[in-house]
């Protein structure tokens, strides 16, 4: 009887062991805390802090509307800024 249940844990065990990448001992533990460290920098925090960041913006815009505005940079105008070639400043030339 008794070694039927420690045949059973034993095959337990080794299933465990095996399905986790056959690595055993302070190496196993090692590389899993590296994995769910990367996991957790990876793809938790930042959909946790997206989330967070959309909640703050949505309670500035229900507080006051009229108040929130949305933080982003200008998209610039290409011809004032020279990006485009050859029609840079034309409007003011035709005023000299």
């Amino acid at each position: 009887m008794t070694s039927s249940w420690k045949r059973t844990l034993g095959d337990v065990r080794s299933f465990i062991g095996n399905s986790l990448g056959g690595l055993r001992g302070t190496s196993n533990l090692a590389s899993w805390v590296v994995a769910g460290t990367l996991a957790y920098f990876l793809w938790v925090k930042p959909s946790q802090e997206l989330k967070r960041q959309q909640q703050e913006r949505a309670a500035l815009a229900a507080l006051d509307p009229n108040r929130y505005v949305e933080k982003r940079k200008p998209i610039p105008d290409s011809q004032t800024t020279g990006l485009i070639y050859g029609g840079k400043n034309k409007a003011n030339r035709s005023d000299e």
